[in-house]
């Protein structure tokens, strides 16, 4: 499926934010990125904006410079503003979740404006969008990075459009045998019984609740080997002195 949804920074001032964004996309799946007015010309490629990708250089590369935001609305059916608090006047203000999962249902080339770090975005930039996004923050305290956003509305979109998958974790084929937890077994049983811990007269259920354990671990030869090493450690310990 072609990725339909833009991201859009007017007239940002920090090349780190930048590249951050970059990298918030393209975590998400994203990858078309319209600067409007930066505060530098070269943004794109400063050294700054390269390091904060961290590995996202290809949505550097295809991202594109722009001179007012109607040219960066060009192809873009519904655009979203973003802003701390409503306007008195202007398009509806939402809750990102919520109109995510409406837009998700149509077939909507998305626009996502951000403002700049200092003064986010005038009100003419706001009428030129179909609705503006408001984060739920804290009542105390709503002041979000420029990257912050971004990778927050780019998660909640993606979300929207069914997510990806977590990967599971790869199962690790190196599993110590049978064989080899037993001989840990007892190699314990001995190192506990020098060590005065276990008394071999009563050894009640010490033993098979430390078998239990073993076998709950899932231990990998490595894990098995250094528990080994653990118990002659032990030993030598509780031998006396020559």
């Amino acid at each position: 499926m072609p990725d339909s949804t833009r991201f859009i920074l007017v007239q940002t001032s920090h090349p780190g934010n930048v590249g951050a964004a970059a990298r918030a996309m393209k975590v998400m799946g994203f990858s078309d990125l319209v600067l409007v007015q930066p505060r530098f010309a070269d943004v794109l490629v400063q050294e700054e904006t390269v390091a904060m990708a961290s590995g996202a250089a290809d949505i550097l590369v295809r991202a594109r410079i722009v001179g007012t935001l109607a040219e960066a609305l060009d192809g873009v059916t519904f655009a979203c503003a973003t802003a701390m608090t409503p306007r008195d006047f202007g398009p509806p203000t939402r809750a990102p979740r919520d109109l995510f999962g409406e837009l998700a249902a149509g077939d909507h080339a998305l626009g996502l404006v951000f403002g700049s770090e200092r003064y986010g975005l005038s009100n003419e930039d706001v009428y030129r969008c179909h609705a503006v996004l408001s984060i739920p923050t804290a009542p105390g305290y709503g002041s979000l990075n420029l990257a912050q956003a971004v990778q927050l509305l780019a998660y909640e979109w993606r979300q929207a459009l069914g997510g990806f998958d977590v990967a599971p974790r790869a199962a690790d084929p190196s599993r110590a045998d049978g064989q080899a937890v037993q001989g840990l077994l007892a190699h314990w049983e001995s190192a506990l019984v020098d060590l005065g811990f276990l008394d071999p007269a009563a050894p009640k259920k010490l033993m098979p609740r430390l078998n239990q354990l073993f076998n709950r671990a899932q231990l990998t030869p490595q894990e098995v080997h250094i528990l080994r090493g653990i118990a002659k450690a032990m030993q030598e310990r509780s031998r006396p002195p020559r």
